[in-house]
């Protein structure tokens, strides 16, 4: 019965990785022609835009992963039950249950590594990625789609920085300073802005206009010292989408934002899914089972795949959906995180219950 279940395992195992392999090659090869557009700009080359689609690999990897394990298993579990080898396993006295944790195996396998990829080499790879075409292409990194740049609270201070370049140089920053009773006290512009450790940012070219009451002082300096919450580290998080960075930087940027009490909601159902994401792996491989109870012989396997990239597709699309949704609608983080992969492991007990009955 062992080596029933190390061949079950290994057959399973071998197509999702080719079929994440086949997935790997054609994203990147779309994602590289994506590219293409953008080479012959500023100094953004060849090497640069292959350097970029090759560090974009890992989130790939990542966000592909439960679709693979879906196909992959139809397509395995399919080729099993053509050759009548899952009714010699069901035969020989193996259950449902124990099939289904036989494929436990493979799915927790891979959620192990799909969570060690997210939390460990996404966030640095993607990172990496955006610095190199930002730089090649001398753009900002942060902007937040306002074309007035990007808006931090830090305390009594309202922050608005014009760009944010890679190599954590500000330019165009401006410091709106309340007072306790909600006053507007002062502004400081400054041209530029960059930072030295431990934690001071040095400002060029600083114009701060105090403001008591109906009289108006304007200082002009060549630099100042400018000490605030905001450093390179919390810049470089929003370089990162929130579903490819890692559990530490949400929980640390969630938390600088409740302190200065703007909104989480985003960035919670961020961590609810990093959590959850992986296991999504195990309702994939059970939503794949009843399918090799099935023994067409001519066709089957084509629909069962076609089958299984519509389902993936679903499954990215409801992702997204509820993502957007629990912001718009202030849904519970966890719901909104847990919707998508809770559907499915229901699809997956209805086909479970309608093939045992059959």
């Amino acid at each position: 019965m062992k080596l029933c279940q190390r061949y079950l395992m290994r057959e399973v195992l071998a197509a999702v990785l080719l079929v994440l392999l086949a997935f790997l090659v054609l994203f990147a090869f779309f994602n590289f022609l994506d590219e293409l557009r953008s080479v012959g700009r500023e100094s953004y080359d060849l090497l640069r835009a292959a350097a970029f689609v090759a560090l974009g690999l890992p989130s790939l990897i990542y966000e592909l992963i439960p679709i693979a394990t879906l196909i992959g298993a139809l397509f395995a579990l399919s080729n099993l039950a053509r050759h009548s080898e899952i009714t010699v396993l069901r035969a020989s006295g193996m259950a449902t249950r124990d099939l289904l944790l036989i494929l436990f195996r493979v799915a927790g396998l891979l959620a192990v590594l799909t969570f060690l990829l997210g939390e460990t080499v996404v966030p640095m790879t993607e990172r990496w990625a955006q610095e190199i075409r930002a730089q090649a292409l001398s753009k900002a990194i942060v902007q937040q789609g306002l074309v007035s740049g990007l808006w931090i609270k830090d305390g009594r201070n309202f922050i608005n920085i014009r760009k944010a370049m890679p190599d954590a140089r500000l330019e165009g920053v401006r410091v709106y300073h309340f007072s306790d009773d909600n006053q507007l006290s002062s502004v400081m512009d400054a041209k530029r802005a960059r930072f030295e450790p431990p934690g001071v940012w040095h400002l060029d070219e600083v114009v701060t206009t105090t403001l008591d009451g109906e009289r108006t002082a304007i200082r002009k300096s060549e630099g100042e010292l400018w000490q605030s919450a905001v450093n390179p580290d919390l810049l470089a998080v929003l370089m990162v989408a929130p579903e490819r960075m890692s559990l530490f930087s949400l929980l640390s940027f969630t938390r600088h934002l409740a302190d200065n009490r703007q909104k989480t909601d985003r960035y919670e159902i961020a961590i609810w899914k990093k959590v959850i994401y992986p296991l999504s792996i195990l309702v994939m491989v059970a939503l794949a089972l009843p399918f090799g109870y099935s023994h067409d012989r001519v066709g089957g396997v084509s629909l069962r795949i076609f089958a299984g990239v519509m389902l993936g597709i679903v499954f990215y699309a409801l992702n997204g959906l509820f993502s957007n949704l629990g912001v718009i609608n202030a849904w519970p983080p966890l719901a909104s995180a847990l919707a998508p992969s809770g559907l499915f492991f229901l699809g997956a007990v209805g086909l479970m219950w309608w093939v045992e009955r059959r």
